[in-house]
């Protein structure tokens, strides 16, 4: 999980400052959602950023998938791409019960982009030992970045944010959708991770990955219900 800062995207004049937080109308899969087991939340987890709560307000939101170019007889490595490719849209499909999502076939139109690439492996500094620890490999990873969007009609640019999801290129049998689903989690909102190994966001990978739970959900829903600069216009000073 990594981010960029809400002053990344400012713009340069003085004239304009970041938007006040507001909520959004609830989309309509999230207000009709009914917890069916009396689940409760990890709300608690959820790390609002400076900009607020990574809420989306206009639906659907816009996904694209990185695809082959080659067919998948064409070879074994194809044939694992496309393996790969079929994983992660069945996250994509999982996590559009419960907000719009619509697949787009060009990066540049999307606001996830879903890679198939291992994450870069950044050294960390040890303060105690004074050197550069290097982590061990992840095989996903969620980041953001915050942007200014001009609309027709607004005088103002809106506060908006794009994802962008890098998920290992090795095909692993329930683990590619596993780790697919739990950065879409993040990616949709849930930046932050559960404590119990039966929700999509534990924080952990486990033997046997659980579907999204209704913990899960109810934690997108009340997240949803927060206040935001996301969405929203600048201000003029």
């Amino acid at each position: 999980m990594t981010h960029s800062s809400p002053g990344d995207a400012q713009d340069n004049s003085s004239q304009l400052a970041l938007p006040i937080p507001q909520t959004h109308p609830l989309p309509t899969t999230l207000e009709q959602w009914q917890n069916p087991t009396g689940a409760d939340d990890y709300f608690s987890e959820i790390k609002p950023t400076p900009a607020g709560y990574l809420i989306w307000s206009e639906f659907p939101v816009k996904v694209y998938v990185e695809r082959p170019t080659e067919p998948a007889e064409a070879s074994a490595s194809a044939r694992q791409f496309h393996n790969w490719v079929d994983d992660v849209l069945t996250a994509v499909e999982d996590w559009s019960l419960y907000l719009p999502l619509q697949l787009v076939t060009q990066a540049q139109d999307a606001d996830i982009s879903i890679w198939r690439s291992s994450p870069p492996i950044k050294p960390v500094f040890n303060r105690e030992t004074g050197r550069f620890d290097l982590p061990r490999a992840r095989s996903a990873e969620a980041s953001y970045k915050f942007y200014l969007r001009e609309v027709l009609d607004i005088d103002n640019p809106i506060l908006s944010h794009r994802f962008t999801i890098l998920l290992s290129p090795e095909h692993i049998i329930k683990q590619t959708t596993a780790s697919a689903r739990h950065e879409l989690g993040h990616a949709l909102g849930i930046w932050g991770h559960s404590p119990l190994e039966t929700d999509a966001l534990y924080f952990s990978k486990v033997r046997n990955p659980p579907p999204i739970s209704a913990r899960d959900i109810n934690t997108l829903k009340r997240i949803y219900q927060q206040p935001t600069r996301l969405g929203w216009p600048l201000v003029s000073n």
